[in-house]
């Protein structure tokens, strides 16, 4: 971490199909090697199957998946007296949609579908349902926090 100056947060410009800063900051982390173009196709594709799967805009359950995945509390490690307590706290605005994408992309990359495209449509659809592996991630998150909450006054 920097003692100098706090990092300025650099703005994502909205990507080009659906004008939404999300879809764009998911394609930036689903992005390898800097291949965007690449990222972007699979990401439309699923888009377009979710779309004939749910009769719905693929793009708004996309982001009612999001909403189920992001994380309220999570447990962070805090050395106390020799001791390490696994102390719950809350999880931040920003880092709650990072965590939800990051465990959307890799229970997606989990799946045994055919290719990434139906991959993350599926995991996608699953999880605006309030299913798939990723929102078991989620609850499993919660249900630590929750088990450990007599820890929660070592929090700093």
């Amino acid at each position: 971490m920097s003692r100098r100056k706090k990092a300025i947060k650099r703005p994502i410009l909205a990507d080009p199909r659906y004008d939404s800063q999300t879809v764009a900051k998911f394609i930036n982390v689903m992005m390898f090697d800097g291949k965007r173009s690449l990222a972007e196709g699979i990401f439309y594709s699923a888009m377009d199957l979710v779309e004939n799967r749910t009769q719905q805009p693929g793009v708004n359950v996309f982001k009612q998946a999001l909403n189920n995945l992001k994380p309220v509390v999570e447990v962070k490690s805090r050395r106390v007296g020799g001791a390490t307590y696994q102390v719950p706290v809350e999880v931040r605005p920003d880092r709650r949609t990072a965590l939800a994408m990051r465990w959307l992309i890799s229970f997606s990359r989990d799946r045994n579908e055919k290719s990434m495209a139906e991959r993350l449509a599926a995991e996608v659809i699953a999880a605006s349902k309030g299913e798939g592996n990723a929102v078991k991630k989620k609850e499993d998150t919660h249900r630590m926090a929750e088990a450990n909450k007599a820890f929660a006054h070592y929090r700093w």
